[in-house]
C-alpha cells in the first residue's frame, strides 16, 4: 500500500494553491480559482494523512493552501452564498481542526459563514435542502455528503441545543423517498415536485444507480454517524444511520464485481457494454466498509471486504508511469439537468446512455481523496 502515500506525496509536490493539478474539470476548461468541493476531497484526504501519521508536512501544506482561499473576514474566494450550492460547503469540513490548532479567527468566521448558508438554504416541501438553487426542489445524494457531516459538527461544538433533529431529518426523507424497495439501492437525485424532465411521474426519482453518488451518501453515513458515536450523546440518531448504513451496504454486495472486488459506475447495469469499474466510488466504498468496522458501525466481514477493494484499486486502476504514479478510470463529473453533459451524449437526463457517457479521466480529487481517506483507515486497522 506504501504506493499509495507515494503517489499522494507527488501530488502534492506537484501542485501549489494557485495551481493544484487534482481539479480535472478546472484544468480541461480553464476554469478561475475558487473555493470548491474537489479541492475539499483533497484537503480531507491531507487532513487524514495528518491525523493518522502525525506528518507536520500535511498540516503545514492544509493550513498553507486554505489560506489562500479564505480572506480575513472568512470569506472563501469565489464564493457565492446566494447560489445556495451543497457543493460550497465540503470543504468547510477541514476548518474546524485547522482553527483547533492555529486560533486563526478566519478560520472560524469562515465556518460561520458557511454555516449561514446551510441555515439559509432552500428547502422542500418535506424539509430537505435542495442541492442548489439552480435545481429548485430537488435532493441529490452528493448533497449529504456535502453538508450533514459539517452542520453536524457545527450543532454540536457551537449550539447549546444541537439541532441533531434537523440533520436526521435530510438523512430520512433520502431513505423514504430514494431508496428503490427492489434492489435496496438509491438513486442519484429525487425531485419532490417531480416536474424535473429526468424524475419518474410517480416517484419523482431519477432513472438509475450511480455508484459514486451511492459513495457519497454512504460517506456521509459513515462520517455522521461515527462522529456521533464519539460524542456518546446521540445513540438514538447514530442507531438510526447505521440501519441505513448496513442496509445500503447488504444492497451493494449483489452488484460487486467478484473478479475485482469493485463496483460499475452504473452501478447494477454489470458488464453491459459501455459501463465500467470505476474508481471514485468503489474507494468511497473501501472508505466506508473499513472505517465502518473500526469504529464498531459496521461487522468485521466489511473490514475484509473494504481492505480487498482498496487492495485491488491498488493493483488495477493506481498505474506507474514514466512519469510517477497515476490513479485512472475516474468518472470526471455526473448530474441531472441543467447543464450539458462533458461527453457525447449531451442531456443530463440521469439514463445509463448519459452516465457512461461522461469521460473517465486519471488524477482528479474526487477519485484521489477516496482513495487516500481508505488509506487512511487500512493504516489505522494495520497499526
Amino acid at each position: 500500500m506504501e504506493k499509495i502515500a507515494l503517489y499522494f506525496d507527488q501530488l502534492l509536490d506537484q501542485s501549489s494553491p494557485q495551481a493544484p493539478i487534482w481539479n480535472q474539470e478546472a484544468l480541461l476548461e480553464d476554469q478561475p480559482l475558487s473555493w470548491s468541493y474537489i479541492d475539499g476531497c483533497m484537503m480531507l484526504a491531507v487532513q487524514k494523512m495528518y491525523q493518522v501519521t502525525k506528518d507536520e508536512k500535511y498540516l503545514n501544506f492544509m493550513e498553507h493552501f486554505i489560506d489562500f482561499y479564505i480572506d480575513e473576514a472568512g470569506h472563501p474566494l469565489g464564493f457565492k452564498e446566494s447560489t445556495y450550492n451543497s457543493d460550497a460547503i465540503n470543504e468547510g469540513k477541514v476548518l474546524f481542526q485547522l482553527y483547533d490548532i492555529t486560533k486563526k479567527e478566519k478560520y472560524r468566521k469562515a465556518i460561520e459563514n458557511l454555516y449561514r448558508q446551510v441555515q439559509l438554504q432552500p428547502r422542500t416541501s418535506e424539509g430537505s435542502l435542495w442541492h442548489k438553487l439552480i435545481y429548485p426542489q430537488q435532493v441529490w445524494l452528493d448533497g449529504l455528503y456535502m453538508v450533514q457531516p459539517f452542520s453536524v459538527m457545527y450543532e454540536v461544538r457551537y449550539q447549546k441545543q444541537p439541532a441533531i433533529g434537523e440533520a436526521m431529518l435530510q438523512f430520512e426523507t433520502v431513505a423514504a423517498r430514494m431508496r428503490d424497495s427492489a434492489t435496496g439501492l438509491y438513486y442519484h437525485g429525487y425531485d419532490c415536485s417531480k416536474l424535473a424532465f429526468w424524475a419518474d411521474d410517480r416517484t419523482g426519482c431519477s432513472p438509475h444507480f450511480w455508484t459514486r453518488s451511492i459513495g457519497w451518501f454512504a460517506m456521509a453515513l459513515v462520517d455522521t454517524a461515527a462522529f456521533l458515536k464519539q460524542t456518546g450523546t446521540w445513540k438514538k440518531e447514530q442507531e438510526q444511520l447505521q440501519v441505513y448504513l448496513r442496509s445500503l451496504l447488504e444492497a451493494l454486495l449483489p452488484f460487486q464485481d467478484q473478479a475485482s472486488h469493485l463496483f460499475f459506475q452504473v452501478t447494477d447495469a454489470g458488464k453491459r457494454p459501455g459501463n465500467y469499474l470505476e474508481t471514485s466510488g468503489s474507494a468511497a466504498l473501501a472508505y466506508v466498509m473499513m472505517k465502518g468496522y473500526r469504529t464498531g458501525l459496521l461487522s468485521k466481514e466489511y473490514g475484509v471486504r473494504g481492505e480487498q477493494i482498496l487492495t485491488s484499486l491498488h493493483a488495477r486502476k493506481l498505474i506507474e508511469t514514466h512519469e510517477g504514479f497515476s490513479l485512472k478510470d475516474i468518472c470526471l463529473v455526473a448530474g441531472l439537468g441543467g447543464m450539458p453533459g462533458k461527453g457525447a451524449y449531451k442531456e443530463r437526463d440521469g439514463s445509463f446512455a448519459y452516465y457512461i457517457s461522461e469521460p473517465a479521466v486519471e488524477n482528479d480529487a474526487k477519485g484521489i481523496g477516496p482513495l487516500v481517506f481508505a488509506y487512511t483507515e487500512w493504516l489505522l486497522l494495520h497499526q
